[in-house]
């Protein structure tokens, strides 16, 4: 049975089903004492005292608990609804083109305008943005294969060179040519500054923060863009350096900034849930793969965890094991503790082999 325990969770959990957060359907289960009944957060129904909710994981250990599940927000179909997504993902990642909205809702057995919504909810992305995420992925792929500009583009499904650049100058951050070259062309300008953390590298294109790491230097900017014209920074990005300073030292407060970074469609997936993590929470990599449509993906979510090219501005020293324990950690688990400590968090120290 999996319930909630952590006083900080039950209070985020209580939070969500007050304001019926619809974000949170899929994520946790109220199971009201005086009635027997578990519902999703943002069941319309009257909410009752506090005291007498309880929260669950899922549906089925809510049920293991004697619960039953309500008819008028059917909890129950949550679990449907990400099964429908994931289906919906695996069918657009399987397409040669991209497929319409109306192709993938009549396959998962949904209203058009309904499985948008959940879809949306779901990704953080419409089906038709990720299916272009997608197309523009296998793009890049094949031009790192060193394939020429108009090869590349019908091997990805591109019927059109004016959709091709149109999506490469929003997915790629620089024209095709160049990210086939090694980045020439472009300029990236970074910093290497102290922290409370250690040595931080932050570089960035026009566009955004593209690398922030521990105990990088311009080194591995070179190494990823071998033509880029890569520079120390002459303070055009020193806003943006101060920003990332503040993620670690005030995370409570820490401005938005903007990034530009670049992996595959499930990477890219995992990344803007990460993002969705508030800060002094956590969820284990099984919360991650589930909210991104693959229950079975915890070992995938921890590679992807690995390949963040921005620390801290996409949080993955929030996510540990199930069992409470912190995972893995590129900065090393030192600076994994010490972020979740400064963000008031909590975890176990207890080794584990598993996720």
């Amino acid at each position: 049975m999996r319930t909630i325990d952590a006083i900080d969770s039950w209070d985020a959990a209580w939070d969500a089903f007050d304001r019926r957060d619809r974000s949170w359907d899929g994520r946790v289960i109220g199971a009201v004492k005086s009635t027997g009944i578990y519902c999703k957060p943002s069941c319309p129904a009257r909410r009752p005292k506090r005291e007498n909710v309880e929260f669950f994981l899922d549906a089925e250990s809510a049920r293991s608990a004697g619960y039953r599940a309500c008819l008028r927000c059917k909890p129950d179909e949550v679990g449907r609804d990400r099964e429908a997504v994931a289906q919906a993902v695996q069918l657009i990642e399987a397409a040669e083109e991209p497929p319409l909205l109306a192709e993938l809702a009549a396959a998962v057995g949904y209203a058009e305008h309904h499985f948008q919504r959940l879809f949306t909810r779901d990704m953080g992305v419409s089906p038709a943005a990720y299916a272009r995420a997608v197309r523009a992925r296998r793009a890049e792929a094949h031009l790192q294969e060193d394939k020429p500009v108009t090869e590349a583009m019908y091997d990805a499904g591109y019927a059109a060179p004016s959709r091709f650049y149109a999506d490469a100058r929003d997915r790629l951050g620089m024209t095709p040519s160049a990210w086939r070259d090694g980045g020439r062309g472009e300029t990236i300008r970074y910093v290497v500054t102290d922290s409370p953390l250690g040595s931080l590298l932050v570089a960035a294109t026009a566009k955004g923060i593209c690398r922030l790491t521990f105990d990088e230097d311009d080194a591995a900017l070179r190494n990823r863009f071998p033509n880029a014209d890569i520079q120390p920074d002459d303070g055009t990005i020193a806003a943006w350096v101060e920003g990332a300073l503040s993620a670690i030292n005030h995370p409570e407060s820490a401005p938005e900034l903007p990034i530009d970074v670049r992996g595959t469609a499930f990477q890219e997936a995992v990344w803007r849930e990460l993002r969705r993590i508030p800060v002094g929470q956590t969820r284990s990599y099984a919360d991650i793969a589930k909210a991104v449509g693959d229950p079975n993906a915890t070992r995938a979510v921890g590679t992807a965890n690995g390949a963040n090219p921005v620390a801290v501005l996409v949080p993955c020293h929030r996510v540990i094991r199930s069992d409470g324990s912190l995972g893995g950690y590129a900065g090393g688990l030192d600076r994994k503790r010490k972020l979740l400590s400064a963000e008031g968090a909590r975890w176990k120290e207890q080794a584990s082999l598993d996720f």
